[in-house]
């Protein structure tokens, strides 16, 4: 792989409507991944306080990753506003993000916990209007409506209260990642998300070691082969696949298919830690699936004028 050229901050095509689709086959792993992650997230737990854990996912992912890019002569960013860039991406996506998103996991079941912090295509239908003029269709919105409906009905038995709003903290945080990672212009994308996983970690570290004291974890083989598949897995490869298609395909569209992600989390959370399912299941998740045709469908996209940032 050769390295991308490197400029000090964004240029215009990172602001510019997208008018690509997002490539079937990454997204199908990407969503499939992320699904997995919660059952993860629910094992890992059991070993480790939540964030620090958090904390280590995010640093070892990080570190992998700019290991990567120093073997294949990346470059690395230049520039305050590059910089910038990277620390208010880690921030988000990471100490926020991956924070909320790991305390919630500790008090909902494997499903609502995925299906809620998965809420991002609704979250980003008017940002990405407003910041990058991608137009949404009645049709497409209305989809994402149906669809996030039928992930409700299969996840409201799981329990809501705190752990809810957690969960909708880290999608609205993930939804503002996404919208910001198309601003990575021509950084290398490697690079990048390394540097915002280890800021976005370290910070959670420190966080970490003021709410829960020293770390207490428990390195069982269980342990730490989630920490490597969180990691590795769930958090440097799917990011760089997930980074790379924000740069080119329409929010929509790509964010419509993080719908898939619960769907496999309450799956798995099913099958592997038995959590029970509601009557409910099959209707919502047919209506997940007729949302994501209606979504991926091939249709027109025209950019309409929207406000600048």
């Amino acid at each position: 792989m050769t390295a991308t050229t490197v400029t000090p901050g964004t240029d215009a095509a990172s602001l510019a409507p997208a008018v690509g689709r997002p490539r079937p086959l990454r997204m199908l792993w990407v969503t499939a991944v992320w699904g997995a992650c919660f059952v993860a997230i629910q094992w890992g737990l059991r070993d480790a306080p939540v964030l620090w854990f958090a904390a280590l996912r995010a640093l070892v992912a990080g570190a992998a990753l700019l290991a990567v890019g120093r073997t294949q002569h990346r470059p690395g960013p230049v520039g305050v506003r590059a910089w910038g860039l990277i620390v208010v991406l880690g921030l988000v996506n990471v100490t926020v993000g991956f924070g909320a998103m790991f305390a919630a996991a500790g008090g909902l079941a494997t499903g609502t916990a995925a299906v809620l912090a998965n809420a991002q295509p609704l979250l980003i239908l008017l940002p990405a209007w407003w910041l990058y003029g991608e137009a949404v269709s009645r049709r497409t919105a209305g989809a994402l409506v149906v669809g996030f409906t039928g992930l409700v009905l299969v996840a409201v038995p799981g329990g809501g209260g705190r752990g809810a709003a957690l969960s909708l903290l880290a999608a609205s945080a993930i939804t503002a990642g996404t919208l910001l990672s198309r601003r990575l212009g021509s950084l290398d994308v490697i690079v990048a998300s390394g540097w915002h996983f280890v800021i976005g970690g370290a910070v959670l570290a420190v966080g970490a070691e003021a709410v829960e004291g020293a770390p207490v974890i428990a390195w069982t083989p269980r342990f730490i082969a989630v920490l490597a598949f969180l990691s590795l897995v769930g958090s440097a490869a799917a990011f760089v696949a997930w980074f790379t298609e924000t740069r080119r395909a329409r929010l929509d569209a790509l964010s419509a298919w993080t719908f898939l992600t619960p769907v496999v989390g309450i799956v798995l959370g099913a099958v592997v830690l038995s959590e029970r399912t509601s009557g409910w299941t099959g209707v919502g998740l047919v209506a997940v699936l007729v949302a994501m045709g209606i979504v991926l469908a091939p249709g027109r996209h025209r950019p309409a004028p929207g406000p600048t940032p």
